[in-house]
């Protein structure tokens, strides 16, 4: 092998492990940064208000991270066990009635308070299914996640004209957080046998990071299992 030859195996090498690291390191310094980031904004949203006899910074010489995090998440617990109760629920509903009574602030809390419930809720189906569907015309697949079934007067309109629908949500690259609500007639929706996790990573990454499909594997697999049945019998 010439030097030349040499040199260059010795280049492609380096090459090779610098982006092998840079495969492990990066999205472990992205997700690092993030979160941080994370518990510093609700740390400077809610140290501010905690009482200076409760606040560890007035104490120490120097600051606690997460702690206004820490206190928010109590906070919310708290809340959350007291609207369990009558005199919780009690509470919550003169509040919600006294902003009832506020027009503008009344459409936004209930908007936002329906959008929540929906999606943290344990009993919703909210984005349990990915699926396919021709967009934004004809011979293009777009993916989209299954919201539920449509309701409400979109769903009586619909049905009026022929129409059953399903409700989907069709994600933008490489931001799946924002996109476009789609009420897509029922067959014309192709059912994914990938997790809405997978199809969130394929959305993220434009299309660079996709799943594995299992078909051809399970079909081995259950062939694997009824020639064991014949052989045994």
């Amino acid at each position: 092998m010439s030097e030349k030859q040499i040199r260059l195996s010795a280049t492609t090498r380096l090459r090779n492990y610098f982006l092998t690291g840079l495969i492990i390191c990066a999205p472990l310094a992205i997700t690092v940064y993030l979160t941080w980031t994370f518990i510093k904004w609700v740390d400077s949203w809610v140290k501010p208000y905690l009482p200076a006899v409760y606040n560890p910074d007035n104490y120490l010489p120097f600051s606690i991270p997460g702690f206004g995090l820490l206190t928010a998440l109590v906070f919310i617990t708290l809340v959350g066990f007291l609207t369990a109760n009558l005199i919780g629920r009690t509470i919550i509903a003169y509040g919600e009635s006294l902003l009832n009574r506020m027009p503008l602030i009344r459409g936004i809390y209930k908007g936002l308070k329906q959008i929540f419930q929906t999606v943290l809720e344990e009993r919703s189906n909210s984005f349990n299914k990915a699926a396919l569907i021709e967009y934004p015309r004809k011979g293009i697949w777009s993916i989209v996640f299954l919201a539920t079934e449509t309701k409400g007067e979109v769903d009586t309109r619909l049905r009026n004209s022929g129409q059953d629908t399903l409700s989907v949500f069709l994600p933008t690259t490489p931001n799946p957080t924002s996109g476009f609500l789609l009420f897509v007639p029922r067959q014309d929706v192709i059912i994914l046998d990938m997790s809405v996790e997978d199809a969130a990573k394929m959305v993220i990454s434009a299309g660079l990071v996709a799943p594995d499909y299992q078909e051809k594997l399970g079909e081995l697999a259950q062939d694997a299992v009824e020639d064991s049945k014949t052989a045994a019998q």
